[in-house]
């Protein structure tokens, strides 16, 4: 793949149960969880569309026919689904459908992530233009978690000077994992078959120092509770309100 080159296929993880949402997941998978009316998953889709994304492929498990229904006729960018019988977590999930990423590097974002841009470029054309696929095999986008005041946030990374991103087993590093990355598919040719953490692929890329961080520059929403959910709410219906009363 020439190091100019843009992914323009992504991944979006939407197969599990969001326990730790409940209700709001009693009867709906979490990335349909509408937030200031919407699904959570509706503002991911469009943020891949405004940057040229043409092929999206969203895994399934956990009420997973709300999905489908909601977005089977949807045409732009191709959704392909991958329905996965038993969970199989992060990265298999990811590995169950990996034909359909064309063999290219692609971005793979979690279904309940939620964020918005900075004000130059938007968050997907900024991981894009940092990607190099000469010295990286995952490129992942990293929140600051003093910016983190609506949802809590925990330290899961550092980066070094380098650029590389260091993972804080204790949980102390600087920055949590925003949930958007852009990853190569031969990073899974030695990966289990079957239900495994994506968690562990991101590892080894870190142990052969090819894991880089991005540092997020705009705000990234942890939804994991209802409480974060209702205040992220309340957050994005003031922005809204105070958007329409200013085009008045």
């Amino acid at each position: 793949m020439p190091a100019d080159k843009k992914p323009d296929h992504a991944f979006i993880l939407a197969a599990g149960k969001g326990t730790r949402l409940r209700p709001y997941t009693d009867q709906r998978p979490k990335p349909m969880v509408p937030v200031n009316g919407r699904p959570i998953l509706d503002y991911t889709i469009e943020k891949l569309k405004i940057d040229g994304i043409t092929n999206i492929t969203i895994n399934l498990n956990y009420l997973g026919d709300s999905i489908l229904n909601y977005y089977k006729n949807h045409s732009h960018p191709k959704i392909t689904f991958s329905k996965e019988e038993s969970l199989l977590d992060t990265g298999g999930g990811v590995k169950y459908a990996l034909h359909t990423m064309n063999q290219e590097p692609f971005y793979i974002i979690n279904g309940d992530a939620l964020w918005t841009d900075g004000d130059k470029k938007t968050t997907i054309q900024r991981l894009a233009d940092q990607w190099d696929p000469t010295t990286m095999d995952i490129l992942i986008l990293l929140q600051p978690v003093e910016n983190m005041t609506l949802t809590g946030g925990v330290g899961d990374y550092d980066i070094n000077k380098h650029g590389q991103a260091v993972r804080s087993k204790d949980k102390t590093g600087k920055y949590m994992f925003g949930g958007i990355r852009i990853a190569k598919p031969k990073i899974f040719d030695d990966s289990p078959i079957g239900a495994f953490s994506f968690l562990q692929l991101m590892d080894i890329a870190e142990e052969n120092g090819r894991l880089f961080g991005l540092i997020h520059d705009g705000d990234w929403h942890h939804i994991s509770t209802p409480a974060d959910l209702e205040r992220v709410n309340e957050a994005m219906a003031d922005k809204t309100v105070k958007k329409v009363k200013a085009v008045q």
